[in-house]
């Protein structure tokens, strides 16, 4: 018979309120039953957790991460896998999306097998949802901090190569605007691969049109996009326009008070509100890190880079090269800066990311069926337990 994991004490955070005086129990690695304490029958072997009256989250969902704890996902590495996963457990993620950086087919080739294993031999970190695959199909004007040497259209030949090497693929990021981008994204779509605009010169015209070709996000809002410009005497939106326009479109931002300020995290909420807007981290290497040099990518082919001011930097500093963010700091951040209500700031980090990602079925929130993953946290969303499946991953 398998051991039940209870949890008691607890302020649960539901999508739409927050419950006190429910414990919540859990067989299997799935919640079974959330009920009052009195109805709490104890048996033996029952592991009980007390959450002594802090918050009991689901567990954060991290869509575009890149890495933490000093490990990138493009060292292609199992430890890099490994150690990125486990920081992020220690912050409060239960489920992240790899994700990767443009560079040569062979080198993104190579980082499929190094993920099955990684999925294989993960015990200690947050769980692996799929791969998130950041380019190499982006706008040279947009690049932020994306190596140009491997920008380049989609090509049939090149992304038919990618999508056959590798069943693992969920999401992809690109540019809408380029030749060959919307045969390309009817591909995805068709395989259910959630597409995304990102690093984009494309105007406003353009991304309606990748819309209906199955585009549905917009990759890390504001940072790498388009927004009104001028040709001649015309003014044109651009993909920042296009991503409020458009209703059904959703949207990430990194709520990590840097990426954006606190009135751009307030207008985000405003306009597109907690069902359409994600919060990622979009994490490097030097998530979880001091500050100091670091690498972007790969440690044998990525960019050199510096970490100050709680942002990871070009070494020129002409452009933010990834944040240092873990998913605590941004649900921190969209309470202490933006001023958003608690329920508001864990859905954007819990259920809506994992609709966007279709495993809402399954994860997201505090459910009977769904799987028992949970952050324990206190009035400063400092995490003092983070729980995967009903593991206490870290923690007490």
């Amino acid at each position: 018979m398998s051991k039940r994991v209870i949890i008691k004490n607890g302020k649960l955070i539901f999508p739409d309120k927050i419950k006190e005086n429910l414990s919540i129990i859990c067989e299997q690695g799935k919640v079974t039953a959330i009920v009052p304490p009195g109805e709490v029958r104890l048996k033996e072997g029952d592991k009980v957790i007390d959450a002594k009256g802090n918050y009991v989250s689901p567990g954060f969902i991290d869509i575009h991460t890149h890495g933490g704890g000093g490990h990138d996902f493009m060292d292609g590495t199992v430890e890099a896998y490994l150690g990125a996963a486990e920081t992020h457990a220690k912050h409060g993620t239960t489920a992240l999306l790899p994700t990767t950086l443009t560079s040569t087919t062979e080198e993104l080739i190579q980082t499929f097998a190094t993920f099955k294993e990684a999925v294989k031999q993960n015990r200690k970190g947050a769980r692996f949802i799929g791969l998130h695959l950041e380019g190499p199909y982006f706008s040279y004007n947009q690049r932020g901090a994306q190596d140009p040497k491997y920008l380049r259209n989609p090509e049939p030949a090149e992304y038919n190569e990618i999508l056959a090497a590798s069943d693992d693929i969920v999401r992809w990021s690109l540019a809408p605007e380029l030749p060959g981008a919307l045969e390309f994204a009817r591909v995805l779509k068709e395989k259910g691969i959630v597409t995304a605009v990102a690093h984009s010169d494309a105007i406003y015209e353009e991304v309606v049109e990748a819309f209906d070709a199955g585009f549905s996000l917009a990759t890390h809002l504001y940072s790498g996009m388009s927004s009104i410009t001028r040709r001649n005497a015309y003014r044109f939106a651009g993909v920042v326009e296009a991503a409020y326009l458009i209703d059904d479109m959703d949207v990430e931002i990194i709520a990590d008070g840097v990426h954006l300020p606190k009135s751009l995290l307030q207008f985000v909420y405003k306009f597109k509100g907690p069902d359409r807007t994600a919060l990622c981290t979009d994490s490097m290497r030097g998530a979880g890190m001091p500050d100091g040099e670091s690498i972007l990518g790969s440690l044998e082919k990525g960019q050199k880079v510096i970490i100050e001011d709680g942002v990871a930097k070009l070494l020129d500093r002409t452009a933010f090269a990834g944040s240092v963010a873990t998913t605590d700091r941004l649900v921190r951040t969209m309470v202490q800066l933006a001023e958003v209500p608690l329920v508001d700031a864990v859905k954007m980090m819990t259920l809506t990311p994992a609709r966007i990602m279709r495993i809402d079925g399954a994860k997201g929130s505090i459910e009977e069926g769904k799987d028992a993953d949970f952050v324990i946290f206190g009035e400063n969303i400092d995490v003092s337990h983070t729980i995967i499946e009903g593991k206490v991953i870290y923690g007490n």
